[in-house]
């Protein structure tokens, strides 16, 4: 492997097997040998990729696609059963937090039990010891016994003593909503130091914001093969038009199974959920199942005035309209702000923000009143989306609307946007 390779996977195959019904006891295996019957999924198929020394590298794709199967092979919880994985430097896993915390043991205990487990030697856990507890913000708790921490503390402690180990190789899985807002935010900008350091990071996460704001490099795995990688916001955007179209797919057979007796109204309602056509150009910028579809974007100022020029540091409001087609339990609204060059400068949603579910039923708009931006002078584009609280899109509409910041003499920027939300009547303030 070159020296400049942190992680090489050459050619590897992992395959479980299903047991149908399998007995417990010696007697019933013995007398009952037909309940053994099993079926081998094959989860991983020979799958190749390398990453270099400082790449942060993100897995995406369907639950039960090979994920975190993966990473769990790059960790050594589980071999290959062909191919080789070779890993260069220390390692640090973010994937089973606080696997090796004892109940009765003490916060601080626990930290020189689990940091041992990732090979550090006492002299080291001592000159980690105070980042450790300070970062995990449990100074007051330390010496209890953490069966009396609650989940989100034994959480923090854990996650704590795992970014302070100074790992070559940092593998993350799914867990970057550990603790409150103020800590979450912490934690990401505390990979995001890791990573400026020259850690490699491979991380897996349904959030494919976080992995456009941390990665260089995006793999997106298929049925257990890698179908593309390359550039997060390309491959992000062919996985979710992938999966609209799989949700389009199977919406359309439960339409004909459903309502066979109501043959034009159904070909009424697929009309109105119809994506764009494959050829024209908003076809490539939106996707989504179509239970609501976004009608009208206007963009005004704190006065009231319609405009696309701003000052920087002047308040921006953006008020969507939508139609609903059928309802959308559990519904998620969100935008992100992004430069020319497609780097995300910004970006929230209703569930980061724990606003009260709610579901639409009826057409509506809903506006983010956004304060002291920070924005520099520039053009940015602004993705809109409507999603369910699972993840799936509604109606995600890429470049929906463009806002051009001019500067404004003696500005310095405001380091925090501060927004909130106006769903119907309904006013969320969000600092």
């Amino acid at each position: 492997m070159l020296n400049e390779t942190a992680i090489e996977v050459r050619n590897v195959k992992k395959s479980f097997k299903v047991y149908l019904d399998k007995g417990s006891q010696l007697k019933e295996r013995l007398l009952f040998s037909k309940r053994r019957r099993c079926e081998v999924r094959d989860v991983l198929r020979e799958i190749s990729f390398t990453v270099s020394k400082g790449e942060a590298v993100g897995l995406i794709g369907r639950n039960g696609c090979g994920k975190s199967t993966t990473l769990k092979l790059l960790t050594k919880i589980m071999y290959p059963d062909e191919g080789t994985i070779t890993m260069n430097g220390r390692v640090s896993s973010l994937i089973e937090l606080g696997a090796g915390f004892h109940p009765d043991m003490s916060g601080r205990e626990n930290i020189y039990t689990n940091a041992a487990i990732f090979g550090l030697t006492k002299k080291e856990i001592d000159s980690r010891l105070e980042d450790i507890i300070a970062f995990s913000e449990l100074e007051d708790f330390i010496d209890n016994p953490v069966r009396t921490y609650s989940s989100g503390m034994y959480m923090r402690l854990a996650f704590s003593v795992a970014i302070n180990v100074d790992a070559d190789i940092l593998l993350i899985d799914e867990i970057l909503a550990v603790g409150d807002a103020n800590f979450q935010a912490k934690c990401f900008n505390k990979l995001k130091e890791i990573k400026a350091n020259g850690t490699t990071i491979v991380i897996v996460s349904h959030s494919l914001g976080q992995i456009e704001q941390i990665c260089d490099r995006s793999i997106w795995i298929h049925e257990g093969v890698i179908r593309a990688q390359g550039s997060p916001k390309e491959i992000d955007l062919e996985y979710l038009d992938f999966m609209s179209q799989k949700i389009q797919e199977n919406n359309r057979r439960d339409l004909e199974k459903k309502q066979q007796q109501e043959q034009q109204s159904r070909e009424n309602e697929a009309e109105q959920k119809a994506p764009p056509a494959e050829d024209t150009p908003q076809a490539k910028k939106r996707w989504g199942n179509g239970n609501a579809r976004i009608k009208k974007i206007t963009v005004f100022s704190e006065n009231g005035s319609q405009q696309e020029v701003f000052r920087t540091g002047e308040s921006i409001s953006l008020k969507i309209d939508y139609n609903v087609n059928e309802r959308v339990p559990d519904a998620v609204f969100g935008i992100g702000i992004f430069n020319r060059d497609g780097v995300q400068c910004y970006g929230t949603n209703t569930r980061i923000d724990k606003l009260p579910e709610f579901e639409l039923t009826e057409n509506g708009t809903f506006t983010i009143n956004l304060k002291h931006t920070g924005l520099l002078a520039g053009e940015y584009l602004i993705d809109i989306a409507i999603e369910t609280g699972d993840g799936i899109p509604v109606d995600y509409y890429r470049e929906a609307a463009k806002i051009v910041m001019l500067s404004a003499m003696g500005d310095v920027g405001i380091a925090r946007l501060q927004h909130n939300w106006e769903l119907g009547s309904r006013i969320f303030e969000v600092i």
